[in-house]
């Protein structure tokens, strides 16, 4: 299984039941808001076997959030990924964010594995091209269409 995907490649993610897909950002923050704004695209579809979940950043207390699910998918915006979005495979990881009061998404598996004393999820991390994250900015055009190839990628990958 290929474990990234850039507009160059295509990552083969297996499909699975109990999918619970996590987007976090600011929505006042312009381009912050490109995970929350793909976790309402995806409930318009109300699909059976996911879950989705939305926050502005990432705490320690949800990694109860994780109990149940076979795999997760974290949704977050970036400054740094390839245009227009990434994939990548994450695996629990104790960082600088262990401690902080926003985590990273290995981090909070982490955590998991801590509280649980067992495997965290499968998990994997999309970040979607953003570029505009002042307060108060409005979704960038950019970052409208890279939003709408995350969600088409979504779409082929596991939510038909």
């Amino acid at each position: 299984m290929t474990q990234r995907y850039t507009s160059k490649g295509v990552v083969c993610i297996q499909s699975m039941s109990k999918l619970l897909v996590f987007g976090y950002g600011n929505p006042g923050r312009g381009d912050d808001a490109l995970g929350p704004l793909l976790i309402e695209q995806i409930n318009q579809l109300e699909l059976i076997d996911v879950s989705c979940l939305t926050d502005m950043q990432l705490l320690i207390e949800h990694a109860s959030d994780l109990i149940g699910y076979q795999q997760i998918l974290f949704v977050d915006a970036d400054v740094s990924c390839d245009e227009p979005f990434e994939v990548t495979e994450i695996y629990p990881e104790k960082d600088d964010s262990y401690t902080s009061h926003a985590l990273t998404p290995a981090a909070l598996l982490f955590i998991f594995r801590q509280i649980y004393q067992r495997k965290a999820p499968s998990s994997m991390l999309l970040r979607i091209r953003g570029y505009d994250f002042e307060l108060g900015d409005t979704l960038s055009k950019q970052a409208n269409y890279n939003l709408n190839a995350a969600f088409k990628y979504l779409q082929q990958w596991h939510l038909h």
